[in-house]
């Protein structure tokens, strides 16, 4: 696996759905755009900005131009997922972004949205590219019960507001496969683990442990991870099930120890693994999902 390969689908009974190694972070295996080759062509996410290129690429390789590009379905508006949108529909004509209707505003402008990311991300985001606005007029905004008509596909949205308000997932019933956005937390398919993801602001364990529940109930044959790419579902989300809470109580006891959130922090990082994205995003991981439990904690107890 390499940033910018294109692989089919072949989990399960999986047809017309792709996927491209986005090279999110300059590291391979972290960040997935799913294109889906049906009557009417769709992404699923778009990737940062700064690499919009290869999404158009991998698109031309499914046999996808521009211009027959549809639909573009952001899981959630944080820039790892939708920070393309602006570049793919000046580049796509006839495509429209469909987003859930609290994360509209952020995709017409998405000033407040790259100030925040800014301020989480620190100095990663270098890897980025500025995102650029979404013309109103090209976006169409989705609530929990939509679907998606892809003709010969379609994309059921489920609200999934754990990991962000504006997340939802979409499940694509010809496949009986669910695009997860955040929701089932990070898979990575050369270890064949589970990770959690857990950033600031706006993560709450309750709230994420019901996302995974409602993905529990709908037991779909396969997971296609926003990190990264797809598998069976297996025993998945049972394990996230569980490594969720105890990563949160883990989090929490540190802080009842130290009583110092930047040592709380350290203390984590010391401990980052650093083998599967090397070590500077490893640790920029860690530091992250540290940070967003720490938010979570002080903001239940406010």
């Amino acid at each position: 696996m390499g940033i910018g390969d294109v692989y089919e689908v072949t989990v399960g009974d999986c047809t017309d759905v792709h996927y491209v190694d986005t090279g999110m972070y300059d590291v391979a295996e972290y960040g997935s755009v799913y294109i889906i080759d049906a009557e009417r062509p769709a992404l699923v996410d778009t990737g940062i900005g700064a690499r919009h290129e290869n999404i158009l690429s991998a698109m031309e390789s499914v046999g996808i131009a521009p211009e027959n590009l549809e639909v573009i379905a952001a899981t959630h508006v944080h820039l790892d997922h939708a920070g393309g949108a602006g570049y793919l529909v000046e580049d796509c004509p006839n495509a429209t972004v469909y987003v859930h209707e609290s994360g509209k505003r952020h995709l017409v402008d998405p000033q407040r949205l790259w100030e925040g990311t800014k301020h989480a991300v620190g100095d990663q985001i270098e890897y980025y590219g500025k995102p650029i606005p979404v013309p109103e007029d090209r976006i169409e905004t989705l609530s929990d019960g939509d679907v998606i008509d892809l003709g010969d596909h379609s994309l059921d949205v489920m609200h999934a507001p754990g990991h962000a308000p504006h997340q939802v997932v979409f499940y694509d019933p010809v496949v009986d496969g669910v695009f997860t956005a955040d929701a089932a937390g990070i898979y990575t398919p050369s270890t064949d683990e589970m990770h959690v993801t857990t950033p600031p602001v706006n993560f709450t364990l309750e709230g994420a442990l019901d996302d995974v529940a409602m993905l529990q109930d709908l037991d779909p044959e396969i997971l296609m991870f926003g990190h990264y790419g797809p598998a069976e579902t297996g025993d998945k989300l049972e394990t996230y099930a569980e490594i969720l809470p105890e990563w949160v109580a883990e989090v929490e006891r540190k802080r009842e120890e130290l009583d110092d959130d930047e040592a709380v922090i350290d203390y984590f990082l010391e401990r980052a693994d650093t083998d599967l994205w090397g070590e500077r995003k490893g640790r920029a991981e860690m530091r992250l999902n540290v940070r967003g439990v720490l938010v979570a904690l002080d903001n239940r107890e406010a």
